[in-house]
């Protein structure tokens, strides 16, 4: 079993206007000549990864997608959402926000309300049909596996995707194993794959999954359906 890893702290600090981040995904069909050579391409429809720590007092800023499905997972401090959708939301550790932009598109600002720095997880999907309505979703981790993205159209608990976005939050010597083609972060924690040892910041890929977590974790695990 092949596994590749790429380590966040491997990576460049850019970022804009009152975040700093590395930038792990930045697949060429979104990004084409300005995707970085040392980031990863991404699965099929899912286009950026992002691992960014907003300064105290920071925002990104008022700015607009179009056509493109936004996650921001919270991991460490507060954000107050500002925009064209759900405006006033407040995000805290554990929360997860979908955007998903559409034809008609969004705008939005995301602002660090505190005096000290945050971290926050940002992922991007193409939709898989053009044209959609902007619309929002909001989820609540818990101690499980939570779906954030993805699924069939039959339901409505996620936005339908052939790309699938699951949360896992493991305690020690918990397994999560995915028995396909995979992409997954390890977010926070520390754990054991194959003879690998992961720690916090590492993106990796394989045919297959089989993942035992050396301490509380949290797994993002991005595949197709």
């Amino acid at each position: 079993m092949t596994i590749e890893v790429l380590h966040r702290d491997d990576l460049a600090l850019g970022g804009f206007a009152g975040l700093k981040e590395r930038r792990l995904v930045m697949a060429p069909k979104l990004f084409g000549s300005a995707a970085n050579s040392n980031t990863w391409s991404g699965l099929a429809n899912f286009v950026f990864l992002s691992d960014a720590n907003f300064n105290p007092k920071g925002e990104t800023t008022l700015h607009s997608h179009q056509e493109i499905d936004v996650i921001s997972i919270m991991l460490e401090g507060r954000l107050n959402h500002q925009g064209s959708l759900e405006n006033g939301q407040g995000l805290e550790v554990g929360d997860v926000q979908v955007q998903r932009a559409g034809g008609e598109g969004f705008s939005h600002n995301e602002i660090n309300p505190d005096n000290v720095s945050n971290r926050m997880l940002q992922l991007w999907v193409l939709p898989e049909q053009a044209g959609e309505p902007a619309d929002y979703k909001f989820y609540k981790l818990q101690n499980k596996l939570t779906r954030v993205y993805g699924g069939k159209s039959e339901q409505d608990e996620t936005f339908s995707s052939h790309i699938v976005i699951d949360i896992a939050l493991l305690t020690a010597s918990q397994n999560f194993s995915l028995e396909k083609p995979f992409l997954a972060y390890l977010a926070t924690g520390k754990a054991k794959l194959a003879n690998l040892e992961l720690q916090e910041g590492d993106l990796f890929q394989g045919e297959q999954l089989n993942f035992t977590a050396e301490s509380d974790v949290m797994l993002i695990v991005i595949y197709e359906i």
